[in-house]
């Protein structure tokens, strides 16, 4: 039987480590905004739904990290601080915008979940078992983000890419340090 390599799979459980809180940060940054500034029950319930999910993510992960001894990325606190002010921010600019940053990170983590699961050997089936779930929770995530009014028209599409470059440049940093 095939093995996946030793590091491939430290960088795998750190990287998504990192991804799991900083998707519960930007829930936080989000949650904080539509708790002072932004009034919106609604949105503040769904997200807070979502966040559920997050959180069940970064607990396997913290677990694994735990289990298997591996150090997760030196850039959490960092990782922590833009989470908020991502979430924060993109929130006050309005609801399309707050739905926008959780499309535009959970399509990146789609594309990188997916490329994962391909790599995972036969001996990884319980951790590939989980990252399928978590990746369809993710693509549910989307969904509803999509539902809430997300869009890259116009100067959104801007923002889209941004989104997407700052995450792919956090998950390439993540995998190593």
């Amino acid at each position: 039987m095939k093995k996946t390599n030793k590091k491939k799979l430290e960088e795998f459980i750190r990287v998504d480590h990192a991804g799991e809180r900083g998707a519960i940060k930007i829930y936080e940054g989000q949650l904080l905004a539509l708790s002072t500034i932004i009034k919106n029950d609604k949105l503040k319930k769904k997200i807070e739904e979502m966040k559920v999910h997050e959180k069940e993510h970064c607990d396997f992960f913290e677990n694994e990290i735990k289990k298997r001894n591996i150090k997760p990325t030196k850039f959490l606190p960092l990782w922590d601080l833009l989470g908020v002010g991502l979430g924060f921010g993109t929130t006050i600019i309005g609801k399309k915008a707050s739905m926008l940053c959780t499309a535009s990170v959970e399509e990146v983590i789609d594309e990188h979940y997916r490329n994962q699961i391909n790599e995972l050997e036969n001996d990884e089936k319980y951790l590939k078992s989980k990252i399928i779930k978590f990746r369809n929770d993710e693509l549910h995530h989307k969904d509803i983000a999509y539902e809430e009014g997300a869009t890259k028209e116009g100067l959104y599409s801007i923002m889209d890419k941004i989104i997407k470059t700052g995450s792919k440049i956090a998950i390439s940093i993540s995998e190593k340090i």
